[in-house]
């Protein structure tokens, strides 16, 4: 065997044992559970970059602002807990807005709307978040406005129509 052919054996062998020790470890057990999101976050980094060094078409955007709000979503859920995701569930949805936004600000010519699906979009996902942030149910919400509806009609009965 020659010296190369040993060298490069050893090598081997040596990274070998390394990888079998830190295995027995946990270490990549750790990676695994700890990094997994960037299996989402890499990827629309990626995209981005893509897009921004080639100036490919901008639809490539689109997927590239999914997965890198869902790769950030994964993060906060990993260390924050997977509880957390019961709270923050409707910012999913503004993973796809967030694609579509960067579809419509950088897309030439503009894509024909798009940026009114975004919005739509956004919009649910705050009213989704405030009432899981708030627990306040749909039937709660309508009993309140019932009662300002009321209490309007109450006070402004004495008040001329024409203002109605």
């Amino acid at each position: 065997m020659s010296q190369n052919n040993r060298l490069v054996t050893g090598i081997f062998i040596l990274v070998a044992g390394i990888v079998i020790l830190l295995g027995k470890w946990g270490v990549f057990s750790f990676i695994g559970r700890a990094f997994w999101p960037l299996v989402f976050l890499i990827p629309g980094i990626l995209l981005h970059l893509y897009y921004f060094r080639k100036r490919e078409a901008a639809i490539w955007l689109v997927p590239a602002g999914i997965l890198s709000v869902y790769g950030i979503l994964f993060f906060i859920g990993n260390f924050a807990g997977s509880d957390v995701f019961s709270y923050i569930w409707p910012l999913f949805i503004l993973g796809i807005a967030v694609g579509l936004f960067e579809y419509d600000a950088l897309g030439s010519p503009r894509p024909q709307g798009i940026l009114l699906i975004a919005l739509i979009l956004m919009l649910v996902t705050i009213v989704l978040l405030f009432f899981t942030l708030t627990s306040v149910s749909l039937i709660t919400l309508l009993a309140i406005m019932l009662m300002i509806g009321g209490i309007w009609i109450i006070l402004a009965r004495g008040r001329s129509s024409r203002g109605w």
